[in-house]
């Protein structure tokens, strides 16, 4: 089965639902019809007794640019029931294996979803960054929680507060990434792992998940419901502002005043 919106293309095939980020020309970045969609998709995915894995996958060349800026500031996320944070909430208690194939850039939630997924595999020109504070903003999807527990704090602090970009190495160094492969044949692993998965029997692939998750779970949920209302508060703050303006008009920013 395939169902196609206009930059999320969704398709289901022996036991593996593929979720296909199709917005190159714009850098994969992500509008809040991206964000339903993907919500619309996992929920089917859950709800399909037949789907025994869901691949997140986006081009060899880049994975998503995070949130697209322009509709961000049309359409910010208000409320815990706005298509991001369904989107996050969805992800994050997904109670069957998660597999992402992250290429190129992944920025901000392009990183951060990789930590609510159970397999990921990147190919060797990826780089991951999560630029919040260089947007007046806070942390996401609960990577303020995530991040340190498995980068440690250091490392942690080092990407959240920097928000430089690390690459593919460091990514499989710290546990984020399984494996690290050329970008041409990066889907094609993921895809092989996911039909593995497919293979095996969707109650013991259910119960070892929540098991692994079981002590972590509603920890995740409280801390993204807490981001989520900092989040909101910053982007009406001066320093959030003054990033997006600086972003739109293609200047630096200036947070002398922020």
């Amino acid at each position: 089965m395939t169902e196609a919106t206009q930059d999320i293309l969704v398709h289901t095939e022996a036991g593996v639902t593929t979720i296909t980020f199709n917005r190159v020309d714009k850098k994969n970045s992500i509008t809040t019809a991206m964000y339903a969609a993907m919500a619309d998709a996992l929920a089917a995915a859950e709800a399909d007794a037949s789907v025994r894995a869901v691949v997140f996958q986006g081009d060899v060349a880049v994975f998503s640019a995070g949130n697209d800026i322009g509709d961000f500031l049309q359409q910010p996320p208000a409320t815990q029931d706005s298509p991001v944070f369904r989107f996050l909430r969805g992800l994050a208690a997904f109670p069957k294996p998660v597999i992402a194939a992250v290429c190129g850039p992944a920025v901000g939630i392009g990183t951060t979803l990789l930590f609510h997924c159970d397999l990921v595999y990147a190919g060797d020109n990826a780089a991951f960054s999560m630029p919040f504070v260089n947007l007046g903003l806070c942390p996401e999807a609960a990577s303020s929680l995530l991040v340190p527990q498995m980068l440690g704090y250091h490392r942690a602090a080092e990407a959240l507060l920097l928000g430089e970009p690390f690459m593919a190495e460091a990514a499989l160094e710290v546990g984020l990434v399984n494996r690290v492969v050329p970008p041409t044949e990066c889907n094609g692993v993921a895809q092989a792992q996911a039909r593995k998965l497919a293979a095996k029997p969707l109650s013991a692939l259910i119960e070892t998940k929540r098991l692994m998750k079981k002590s972590q779970a509603p920890q995740v949920l409280a801390v993204m419901a807490e981001e989520g209302a900092s989040f909101g508060r910053m982007l009406r703050e001066p320093a959030a502002r003054e990033a997006f303006g600086a972003f739109m008009e293609k200047r630096k920013p200036d947070f002398s005043q922020c």
